[in-house]
Protein backbone atom coordinates (compact mmCIF):
# COMPACT_ATOMS: atom_id res chain seq x y z
CA UNK A 1 0.00 0.00 0.00
CA UNK A 2 1.40 3.53 -0.57
CA UNK A 3 2.53 5.12 2.43
CA UNK A 4 1.19 8.51 0.77
CA UNK A 5 -1.89 7.25 0.63
CA UNK A 6 -3.29 10.09 3.31
CA UNK A 7 -1.42 12.85 1.81
CA UNK A 8 -4.09 13.43 -0.70
CA UNK A 9 -8.16 13.72 0.83
CA UNK A 10 -9.88 10.63 1.60
CA UNK A 11 -12.86 9.98 3.23
CA UNK A 12 -13.32 7.35 6.14
CA UNK A 13 -16.72 5.62 6.75
CA UNK A 14 -18.69 6.22 9.18
CA UNK A 15 -20.25 4.69 12.45
CA UNK A 16 -21.50 1.01 12.26
CA UNK A 17 -22.20 0.31 15.37
CA UNK A 18 -24.76 3.08 15.69
CA UNK A 19 -26.01 2.17 12.36
CA UNK A 20 -26.77 -1.02 12.95
CA UNK A 21 -28.95 -0.24 16.19
CA UNK A 22 -30.85 2.07 14.07
CA UNK A 23 -31.03 -0.33 11.35
CA UNK A 24 -32.87 -2.93 13.52
CA UNK A 25 -29.62 -5.08 15.37
CA UNK A 26 -30.99 -6.12 18.36
CA UNK A 27 -28.80 -5.21 21.56
CA UNK A 28 -27.24 -8.07 23.57
CA UNK A 29 -25.64 -7.23 26.58
CA UNK A 30 -22.37 -5.18 25.93
CA UNK A 31 -21.62 -6.76 22.95
CA UNK A 32 -22.89 -3.89 20.65
CA UNK A 33 -21.61 -4.71 17.60
CA UNK A 34 -20.32 -7.62 17.64
CA UNK A 35 -24.13 -9.32 18.45
CA UNK A 36 -24.17 -8.62 14.18
CA UNK A 37 -21.29 -11.38 13.78
CA UNK A 38 -22.93 -13.24 16.29
CA UNK A 39 -26.29 -13.48 14.41
CA UNK A 40 -26.18 -14.85 11.12
CA UNK A 41 -29.78 -13.32 10.47
CA UNK A 42 -27.86 -9.76 10.88
CA UNK A 43 -24.29 -10.76 8.12
CA UNK A 44 -26.22 -8.58 5.12
CA UNK A 45 -26.85 -5.81 7.32
CA UNK A 46 -23.28 -5.12 8.19
CA UNK A 47 -22.29 -5.89 4.63
CA UNK A 48 -25.44 -3.72 3.58
CA UNK A 49 -23.92 -0.85 5.48
CA UNK A 50 -20.39 -1.23 4.26
CA UNK A 51 -21.42 -1.20 0.64
CA UNK A 52 -23.90 2.34 1.93
CA UNK A 53 -21.07 3.80 3.52
CA UNK A 54 -18.84 2.89 -0.35
CA UNK A 55 -21.61 4.25 -2.16
CA UNK A 56 -21.96 7.18 -0.04
CA UNK A 57 -18.06 8.03 -0.96
CA UNK A 58 -15.97 6.25 1.48
CA UNK A 59 -12.37 5.39 0.40
CA UNK A 60 -11.91 3.16 3.66
CA UNK A 61 -13.80 0.72 5.79
CA UNK A 62 -13.12 0.12 8.86
CA UNK A 63 -13.37 -4.15 10.00
CA UNK A 64 -16.48 -4.20 12.15
CA UNK A 65 -14.04 -5.18 15.36
CA UNK A 66 -14.32 -3.11 17.73
CA UNK A 67 -16.41 -5.21 20.52
CA UNK A 68 -15.01 -8.47 19.52
CA UNK A 69 -11.80 -7.72 21.87
CA UNK A 70 -11.19 -10.76 24.18
CA UNK A 71 -12.23 -8.69 27.46
CA UNK A 72 -15.56 -7.76 25.80
CA UNK A 73 -16.68 -11.19 24.67
CA UNK A 74 -15.48 -12.98 27.74
CA UNK A 75 -17.90 -10.52 30.36
CA UNK A 76 -20.41 -11.95 27.86
CA UNK A 77 -19.76 -15.56 28.16
CA UNK A 78 -18.37 -16.26 24.65
CA UNK A 79 -14.64 -15.64 24.69
CA UNK A 80 -14.30 -18.51 22.82
CA UNK A 81 -16.05 -17.28 19.75
CA UNK A 82 -12.89 -14.60 19.57
CA UNK A 83 -11.34 -16.03 16.25
CA UNK A 84 -14.42 -16.83 14.45
CA UNK A 85 -16.06 -13.58 15.11
CA UNK A 86 -12.97 -11.91 13.96
CA UNK A 87 -12.44 -13.79 10.94
CA UNK A 88 -16.33 -13.52 10.05
CA UNK A 89 -15.79 -9.41 10.21
CA UNK A 90 -13.06 -9.55 7.55
CA UNK A 91 -14.81 -12.17 5.80
CA UNK A 92 -17.40 -9.47 5.23
CA UNK A 93 -15.40 -6.60 4.84
CA UNK A 94 -14.28 -8.55 2.02
CA UNK A 95 -17.14 -9.10 0.33
CA UNK A 96 -17.90 -5.36 -0.33
CA UNK A 97 -14.24 -4.85 -1.24
CA UNK A 98 -15.32 -7.61 -4.04
CA UNK A 99 -17.40 -5.04 -5.84
CA UNK A 100 -15.39 -1.93 -4.88
CA UNK A 101 -11.78 -3.07 -5.23
CA UNK A 102 -10.85 0.70 -5.41
CA UNK A 103 -11.46 0.89 -1.44
CA UNK A 104 -8.85 -0.08 1.39
CA UNK A 105 -9.96 -2.38 4.05
CA UNK A 106 -8.73 -0.78 7.71
CA UNK A 107 -8.31 -3.46 10.35
CA UNK A 108 -9.50 -1.87 13.52
CA UNK A 109 -7.76 -2.48 16.46
CA UNK A 110 -10.05 -1.28 19.34
CA UNK A 111 -8.65 -0.94 22.92
CA UNK A 112 -7.92 -4.02 24.33
CA UNK A 113 -9.52 -2.86 27.73
CA UNK A 114 -11.45 -0.13 28.40
CA UNK A 115 -12.96 2.24 26.22
CA UNK A 116 -12.58 6.76 26.25
CA UNK A 117 -10.21 5.40 29.09
CA UNK A 118 -6.32 4.74 29.47
CA UNK A 119 -5.41 1.23 29.60
CA UNK A 120 -3.23 0.86 32.46
CA UNK A 121 -2.28 -2.68 32.73
CA UNK A 122 1.32 -3.68 31.85
CA UNK A 123 3.01 -2.84 28.12
CA UNK A 124 3.18 -6.66 27.81
CA UNK A 125 -0.27 -7.17 28.14
CA UNK A 126 -1.20 -4.66 25.96
CA UNK A 127 0.87 -5.72 23.28
CA UNK A 128 0.18 -9.59 23.17
CA UNK A 129 -3.68 -8.39 23.03
CA UNK A 130 -3.16 -6.34 20.31
CA UNK A 131 -0.77 -9.12 18.51
CA UNK A 132 -3.16 -11.87 19.19
CA UNK A 133 -5.90 -9.97 16.79
CA UNK A 134 -3.71 -8.57 14.30
CA UNK A 135 -3.25 -12.19 13.52
CA UNK A 136 -6.55 -12.36 12.65
CA UNK A 137 -7.13 -9.64 10.69
CA UNK A 138 -3.57 -9.05 8.73
CA UNK A 139 -4.37 -11.45 5.75
CA UNK A 140 -7.53 -9.46 5.08
CA UNK A 141 -6.52 -5.89 5.71
CA UNK A 142 -4.76 -3.15 3.72
CA UNK A 143 -3.48 -1.43 6.83
CA UNK A 144 -4.13 -1.19 10.98
CA UNK A 145 -6.19 1.07 12.46
CA UNK A 146 -5.83 1.97 16.16
CA UNK A 147 -9.27 2.99 16.80
CA UNK A 148 -10.38 5.25 19.36
CA UNK A 149 -6.99 4.74 21.49
CA UNK A 150 -6.40 6.93 25.02
CA UNK A 151 -2.68 6.97 25.69
CA UNK A 152 1.04 7.14 24.47
CA UNK A 153 1.72 4.05 26.09
CA UNK A 154 -1.03 2.20 24.04
CA UNK A 155 0.02 3.46 20.31
CA UNK A 156 3.76 2.59 21.33
CA UNK A 157 2.36 -1.42 22.16
CA UNK A 158 0.24 -1.54 19.05
CA UNK A 159 3.06 0.03 16.82
CA UNK A 160 4.97 -3.23 18.34
CA UNK A 161 2.05 -5.48 17.87
CA UNK A 162 2.19 -5.26 14.41
CA UNK A 163 5.81 -4.69 13.88
CA UNK A 164 6.14 -8.36 12.16
CA UNK A 165 3.85 -7.61 9.70
CA UNK A 166 5.50 -4.56 7.92
CA UNK A 167 2.10 -3.56 7.60
CA UNK A 168 0.61 0.59 7.45
CA UNK A 169 -1.30 2.04 10.47
CA UNK A 170 -3.71 4.55 10.90
CA UNK A 171 -3.82 5.80 14.59
CA UNK A 172 -7.04 6.66 16.15
CA UNK A 173 -6.33 9.00 19.08
CA UNK A 174 -9.32 9.67 21.58
CA UNK A 175 -9.66 12.90 23.50
CA UNK A 176 -13.03 12.98 25.59
CA UNK A 177 -12.83 17.00 26.72
CA UNK A 178 -10.38 19.46 26.94
CA UNK A 179 -6.97 19.07 25.30
CA UNK A 180 -5.12 15.67 26.26
CA UNK A 181 -5.24 12.50 26.05
CA UNK A 182 -7.34 10.52 28.75
CA UNK A 183 -3.77 9.69 29.69
CA UNK A 184 -3.31 13.37 30.33
CA UNK A 185 -0.71 13.64 27.29
CA UNK A 186 -0.87 16.22 24.44
CA UNK A 187 -1.48 13.96 20.57
CA UNK A 188 1.45 15.75 19.62
CA UNK A 189 3.54 13.53 21.86
CA UNK A 190 2.32 10.85 19.03
CA UNK A 191 4.91 12.63 16.91
CA UNK A 192 8.10 10.84 19.33
CA UNK A 193 6.73 7.34 18.60
CA UNK A 194 5.26 6.97 15.12
CA UNK A 195 7.31 4.86 12.53
CA UNK A 196 8.31 5.06 8.79
CA UNK A 197 4.82 3.21 8.50
CA UNK A 198 2.39 5.74 9.98
CA UNK A 199 -0.16 6.63 7.10
CA UNK A 200 -1.31 9.04 9.72
CA UNK A 201 -3.23 10.28 13.26
CA UNK A 202 -6.78 11.30 13.64
CA UNK A 203 -8.97 12.12 16.64
CA UNK A 204 -11.16 9.52 16.67
CA UNK A 205 -14.86 9.69 18.05
CA UNK A 206 -14.89 13.16 19.11
CA UNK A 207 -17.25 15.93 18.52
CA UNK A 208 -16.70 18.72 16.10
CA UNK A 209 -15.99 21.34 18.62
CA UNK A 210 -13.41 19.06 20.52
CA UNK A 211 -11.59 18.43 17.57
CA UNK A 212 -11.84 22.14 16.86
CA UNK A 213 -10.13 22.94 20.02
CA UNK A 214 -7.08 20.31 19.52
CA UNK A 215 -6.36 22.07 16.07
CA UNK A 216 -3.33 23.81 17.43
CA UNK A 217 -1.73 20.32 18.69
CA UNK A 218 -2.86 18.60 15.52
CA UNK A 219 -1.48 20.67 13.04
CA UNK A 220 2.11 20.00 15.16
CA UNK A 221 1.35 16.35 13.99
CA UNK A 222 4.50 15.29 11.42
CA UNK A 223 1.93 13.01 9.19
CA UNK A 224 -1.57 13.28 7.45
CA UNK A 225 -4.29 14.16 9.57
CA UNK A 226 -7.72 14.19 10.58
CA UNK A 227 -10.87 13.10 12.17
CA UNK A 228 -13.72 10.54 12.77
CA UNK A 229 -16.22 13.12 14.15
CA UNK A 230 -18.99 11.88 16.61
CA UNK A 231 -22.48 12.81 16.65
CA UNK A 232 -22.63 11.89 21.06
CA UNK A 233 -23.14 14.60 23.20
CA UNK A 234 -20.46 13.90 25.36
CA UNK A 235 -18.00 10.85 25.44
CA UNK A 236 -17.15 11.65 29.18
CA UNK A 237 -20.87 11.27 31.14
CA UNK A 238 -21.08 11.78 34.67
CA UNK A 239 -19.48 8.91 36.97
CA UNK A 240 -17.73 7.43 34.33
CA UNK A 241 -17.94 5.79 30.66
CA UNK A 242 -17.41 1.96 31.86
CA UNK A 243 -19.43 2.54 35.24
CA UNK A 244 -22.59 4.03 33.21
CA UNK A 245 -22.21 1.30 30.13
CA UNK A 246 -22.28 -1.09 33.11
CA UNK A 247 -25.59 0.43 35.32
CA UNK A 248 -27.24 0.86 31.43
CA UNK A 249 -26.49 -2.64 29.88
CA UNK A 250 -24.58 -1.12 27.52
CA UNK A 251 -27.22 -2.18 24.71
CA UNK A 252 -26.85 1.21 22.83
CA UNK A 253 -24.18 4.18 24.07
CA UNK A 254 -26.24 6.85 23.23
CA UNK A 255 -28.55 6.22 26.11
CA UNK A 256 -26.06 7.78 28.15
CA UNK A 257 -23.83 9.46 26.39
CA UNK A 258 -26.48 11.23 24.85
CA UNK A 259 -27.55 11.84 20.82
CA UNK A 260 -27.27 15.33 19.48
CA UNK A 261 -30.22 16.61 17.16
CA UNK A 262 -28.14 19.29 15.81
CA UNK A 263 -25.21 17.66 13.62
CA UNK A 264 -27.18 16.83 10.40
CA UNK A 265 -25.11 16.27 7.56
CA UNK A 266 -25.04 19.95 6.13
CA UNK A 267 -23.39 21.23 9.78
CA UNK A 268 -21.09 17.96 9.43
CA UNK A 269 -20.15 18.44 6.13
CA UNK A 270 -19.62 22.36 7.16
CA UNK A 271 -17.19 21.36 9.65
CA UNK A 272 -15.31 19.00 7.83
CA UNK A 273 -15.19 22.21 5.29
CA UNK A 274 -13.43 24.05 7.87
CA UNK A 275 -11.50 21.51 9.01
CA UNK A 276 -9.98 20.37 5.90
CA UNK A 277 -9.01 23.70 4.62
CA UNK A 278 -6.73 24.06 8.44
CA UNK A 279 -4.64 20.96 7.17
CA UNK A 280 -6.90 17.81 7.62
CA UNK A 281 -6.45 15.10 4.76
CA UNK A 282 -8.57 12.23 6.39
CA UNK A 283 -12.25 12.92 6.76
CA UNK A 284 -14.54 10.29 8.36
CA UNK A 285 -17.28 10.03 10.93
CA UNK A 286 -17.55 7.31 14.24
CA UNK A 287 -20.32 6.84 16.42
CA UNK A 288 -23.94 8.11 15.40
CA UNK A 289 -23.08 9.69 11.87
CA UNK A 290 -24.74 7.63 9.14
CA UNK A 291 -24.22 7.38 5.00
CA UNK A 292 -25.81 10.64 4.57
CA UNK A 293 -23.41 12.40 6.64
CA UNK A 294 -20.63 10.96 4.49
CA UNK A 295 -22.36 11.37 1.17
CA UNK A 296 -22.44 15.10 2.58
CA UNK A 297 -18.84 15.58 3.24
CA UNK A 298 -17.62 14.54 -0.01
CA UNK A 299 -20.54 15.99 -2.01
CA UNK A 300 -20.45 19.53 0.21
CA UNK A 301 -16.57 20.20 -1.60
CA UNK A 302 -15.07 17.70 -3.46
CA UNK A 303 -18.03 18.12 -6.14
CA UNK A 304 -19.17 14.64 -5.42
CA UNK A 305 -22.31 13.50 -7.29
CA UNK A 306 -24.22 11.28 -5.06
CA UNK A 307 -25.50 7.88 -6.38
CA UNK A 308 -27.21 6.41 -2.85
CA UNK A 309 -30.16 4.38 -3.93
CA UNK A 310 -32.93 6.31 -2.37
Amino acid sequence: MNKDFFKTTKILDGGMGQELLARGMEPKGTLWSANALIEEKYHDLILNIHNDFIKSGADVIVTTTFTTRRKRLRENGIEDQFKSLNQKACEIAQKAKLNNPHIKIAGGLPPQDLTYEEDKRSEKEITKDHLELAEILNPSVDFFYFDVWSSIKEIRCGIEAIKKFNKPYLVGAHISEGNSLPSGEKISAINSIITENCLGVILACVSPENYENNLDEIQKLKVPFGFKLNGFITTKPKGGYTSQYKENDGSNPNSFLGQRKDLDPEKISIFAKKFRENGATILGGCCETRPSHIEAIKKHYLNFVPFLTK
